[in-house]
């Protein structure tokens, strides 16, 4: 925790991405710590926020070298003295942030910490000592390809493959007969898998913030409409939403999951299977925010800045906010090949106090997320749910 006159030090792993990003480092500098950011983009090419937004930049020549970021963080405590936080919020240098703070005696998570938290074959123990139901599964290691041919035999397809230590949808595929098989072992990346039975449900997700003492202080969730590994692979258009009442099923296993994967002082966004029944599948577990635009939804549903508190959470340990979810918050990403009956213009101006933004998307996200984004907002889940039709119709 901060003490007077003593100004924390937080070093950020890749301040530029995503680029809102930005916004977190800002309201932590404003709080009176110094943000030292380490990346491998010159400096003079950083936007003017992300400069703004720092109290230093170390430029490394290659951000996987990781002997180059232990020289920015050792030049960073010899000038300010010892680092308080390491953090990215973001999924890619999750271990990276880790591995920093084991060696600098940084709190927060830890190198012996990360097998759960970003193994597929790491998570699934965890969901299942709370109670919590997982799809079967299995790591098929890269050497032994015949793994692959036992496990669908033990469950049919089909079956959805993913890279075992993955960011979000990226390489996963879904198997529906041999020669989906064959054809995904021999292009496959060179590198461990999960396989998982295929599950017929909605995708549901719990996201929020925890406290220094691991105690839920934000609550939210999300609605798949469109399968993220869907968007990617059919190149379909997207959209989400945050209902103003989460379902109480996901509610109860999400406070179980949090609790069970021991998470202090961070983001949490862990997605589960809503069956049909009611039963819930857990899926998996990220310890950073929801991706994409999905803070500015929370945002944007509760008539918070999610950056502030975070900022506050940082520097104080915790927050109080009320969570209220004043509206329901929709988020369509139409995808530039689709030729859609109504154009953004015609529908924020049909829309103007629905449509809260609109915009283009940053092409890291697009193939998940669309090109270009609509947020709606609205007070009843009908009305938003017939805004969203409308912008995603099609010719």
């Amino acid at each position: 925790m901060m003490k007077a006159g003593d100004p924390m030090n937080f070093v950020i792993i890749s301040p530029h991405f995503p680029p809102h990003y930005y916004r977190f480092w800002s309201a932590i500098n404003h709080r009176g710590v110094n943000t030292l950011g380490i990346g491998e983009d010159l400096y003079d090419t950083l936007p003017s926020e992300v400069k703004d937004s720092l109290t230093e930049y170390y430029r490394v020549d290659d951000m996987t070298d990781y002997n180059q970021l232990l020289r920015a963080c050792g030049y960073f405590t010899h000038r300010y003295g010892k680092i308080d936080e390491i953090e990215s919020n973001n999924e890619f240098w999750l271990e990276t942030d880790a591995r920093l703070r084991t060696d600098f005696n940084v709190s927060g998570l830890k190198t012996q910490e990360m097998y759960p938290l970003k193994y597929k074959s790491g998570m699934k123990p965890v969901f299942q000592k709370t109670g919590v139901q997982a799809a079967p599964g299995k790591r098929i290691r890269d050497e032994d390809k015949s793994e692959a041919g036992v496990f669908v035999q033990e469950h049919g397809y089909p079956i959805i493959a993913k890279p075992d230590n993955g960011v979000g949808a990226f390489a996963t595929y879904k198997l529906e007969n041999q020669q989906d098989l064959e054809t995904f072992l021999s292009h496959k990346l060179p590198v461990d898998y999960f396989f998982e039975k295929y599950i017929d449900g909605t995708i549901h997700s719990f996201d929020g913030m925890v406290d220094q003492d691991g105690n839920i202080i934000l609550e939210s969730g999300l609605i798949y409409g469109t399968d993220v590994m869907e968007s990617v692979n059919k190149d379909l258009d997207m959209f989400i939403y945050i209902p103003r009442k989460l379902p109480p099923k996901i509610l109860e296993v999400g406070r179980k999951a949090v609790e069970a994967f021991n998470l202090r002082k961070r983001f949490f966004h862990i997605e589960f299977f809503l069956l049909p029944d009611n039963e819930v599948v857990a899926l998996e577990v990220n310890a950073r925010p929801p991706g994409g635009m999905i803070v500015d939804m929370i945002n944007y549903a509760n008539d918070l800045n999610v950056y502030e508190l975070y900022a506050q959470l940082v520097t104080e340990g915790t927050f109080a906010a009320e969570i209220d979810r004043k509206f329901n918050c929709f988020y369509v990403g139409r995808k530039s090949h689709y030729e859609y009956t109504f154009s953004a213009e015609e529908l924020v101006q049909e829309y103007p106090d629905a449509i809260v933004f609109n915009g283009p998307i940053p092409l890291a996200f697009a193939s998940a997320m669309g090109d270009y984004a609509l947020i709606i907002r609205t007070p009843t889940l009908e009305e938003g749910q017939e805004i969203r039709e409308k912008a995603m119709k099609k010719r």
